[in-house]
């Protein structure tokens, strides 16, 4: 099982802004969800983090934003050096992890740039509206319009500005391609590509596993809640065997 790096040496020329997980095992009450995961992510690595319905995808992605459910109960979480393992959610919001949830969450009855200033009420801040309105410009267009209003795709887009609107380091995507349509969901890939390439790491869930590996540029398959593979998501588009046991494709 791989070690997280040694948070004793400063590693921060080769590995910046790295998050390493060790050994995390969560629960939803009695039920035993995330059982020993481990892996890590360098600066400005997109990992698809895959596995069936039901494998603890969206649980990892909970526990890393140190969410109240599911509970985390042993390992240990580093991120650029800090622990994050004993944080709160809005701790470990400060510290650089940004949690974009399936639903989305737009607040209703604020409009799009309502949503992005609300984001930057308190530190740390992110990016400028300017900067954001750059990288999706078709929220600037929809600036004045209520979030919960848009389009789907743009619903997408407007959560992951809200993420980009404070200062981050990890963006947890879950399920961001869900109900889009094929053209939407090149776009949103784009964008994440522009996003790492700002230094940001993210960690993407997606049952569209083909297009979560065509983006990435590693994989961890899980399977009840353990790690089955951890590798570059090449090996697994190019692997049909473990596609078709663990994925289903």
């Amino acid at each position: 099982m791989n070690k997280p790096f040694d948070k004793n040496v400063n590693n921060a020329a080769t590995h910046p802004k790295y998050l390493s997980v060790w050994d995390i095992q969560a629960y939803y009450g009695e039920s035993y969800i995330v059982q020993g995961v481990s892996f890590d992510i360098h600066e400005g690595e997109i990992l698809a983090l895959l596995g069936r319905n039901g494998a603890g995808k969206t649980s990892t992605l909970r526990a890393l934003a140190r969410m109240d459910d599911p509970e985390l109960k042993h390992g240990e979480i580093w991120l650029d050096h800090q622990p994050l393992h004993n944080m709160k959610s809005h701790q470990a919001a400060a510290a650089g992890i940004a949690l974009v949830p399936e639903d989305r969450r737009i607040i209703p009855g604020l409009t799009v740039e309502e949503n992005l200033k609300l984001a930057q009420i308190a530190p740390p801040i992110g990016w400028s509206l300017d900067r954001i309105y750059e990288l999706f410009p078709r929220l600037k267009e929809r600036r004045t319009q209520e979030g919960v209003t848009l389009s789907g795709g743009e619903q997408q887009m407007l959560a992951i500005a809200r993420a980009l609107a404070r200062d981050i380091k990890v963006l947890l995507l879950d399920e961001p391609y869900e109900g889009l349509a094929p053209v939407i969901v090149q776009e949103i890939a784009k964008t994440l590509n522009i996003i790492r390439d700002q230094g940001i790491t993210t960690i993407i869930v997606e049952q569209n596993a083909v297009a979560a590996l065509t983006l990435a540029d590693r994989a961890v398959i899980l399977d009840t809640g353990t790690v089955v593979f951890d590798g570059s998501a090449k090996e697994v588009l190019e692997d049909e065997a473990l596609r078709a046991k663990y994925l289903a494709i």
